[in-house]
Formats: C-alpha cells, structure tokens, sequence
C-alpha cells in the first residue's frame, strides 16, 4: 500500500494575484509532494498499524491582514471519489508560523493555544492518519493551509467538514 501527500496553500494570494501566492508557502520535513508517507503518519485503527502522528508543518509569506489559519488536510481518492477528511485545525493564531509533529494529538496538548480541532471523517477529534483500503491504487493527501481574516470561527467542534470549509472560505483572505 502507498501513501502519497500533498502540501497546499490557499489564501486571497491564490484568488487575487499569482505574484503573492508564490510568497506564502506550506513546508514540511515529513511530508512532500509524491513522498511516500512514512508509517509514523498511518493511522492505528480499521486494518491499519501505525503512529497516528499528525507530520510537523511550516509556512511562510502569510498576507497582510491575517489575523489567523486554518488547516485541513483531505483524500481526495477515498470513498470511491467522495473523498475523507483526516484533519481540520482552525483559530491557529497569526503569530504561529509552525506546527510540530504530533501536533494533531485528540487531547489538544501540543496543538498551539487557542487552537481548536474538528471532529474528522473517523469521527474522533485531532488528526485521523492515513488508512486506505487494501489495494494498489495509491491515496494523496492533501494538506491546505488557509489564511483568514478573523482571529476565530463561529463553528462548534462538532461542525461537518464541509460546512467547515464553507465557513473557512468565505473567512479567507480575498
């Protein structure tokens, strides 16, 4: 089984102008474009061995105005193109630029304070790792990292995933 990831950034840089989306990037020493995903990121649970460990992320170049991010990363390949979500973090506030490995632990300890993180696809709070079915076709990844224009959501930790992100939309810079 492989395991692919993807890292993404979407702000008002991508909506409004090509040039300032260049400067805000997603970086990672865990995890890239077309890396295999490393079982420490594989998800412990449903026929899968792994270490649930959310990988460490960085960025950089954030527009002016942002006044906190959001974070999501979805599979686009699972439930037959329907797609799974993995994790979602919102009111990171502004000043963090970074987040540790394990960052996406479900009790929230090394999450950034005020940080708050929404029930995924597995429906359990934190980051739910990889865990495709048994087969060849491989899976991405895909880690969105969002700059928004509030320092807070209005949502409850219990919001859909894609209620969330209509939410997070419509709060992107732009």
């Amino acid at each position: 089984m492989k395991f692919y990831s993807s890292l993404v950034l979407l702000s008002s840089a991508l909506l409004a102008s090509f040039a300032l989306a260049a400067d805000f990037k997603l970086t990672s020493v865990d995890v890239g474009q077309d890396k295999p995903l490393a079982r420490d990121f594989v998800f412990n649970g449903y026929g899968c061995t792994g270490g649930n460990q959310s990988p460490a992320l960085a960025w950089s170049g954030a527009p002016a105005g942002t006044r906190s991010y959001a974070l999501v990363l979805f599979d686009p390949d699972a439930m037959q193109g329907k797609g799974f979500w993995h994790w979602l973090m919102i009111d990171i506030p502004s000043a963090v630029t970074s987040l540790s490995r394990d960052a996406g632990r479900a009790d929230g300890s090394k999450a950034p304070a005020g940080a708050i993180q929404i029930k995924n696809d597995f429906r359990t709070l934190g980051y739910g790792g990889s865990c495709p079915p048994t087969s060849d076709e491989p899976h991405g990844y895909v880690y969105t990292l969002y700059a928004l224009k509030v320092d807070k959501l209005d949502v409850a930790a219990n919001s859909q995933p894609a209620a969330l992100l209509a939410t997070i939309e419509a709060n992107s810079l732009g």
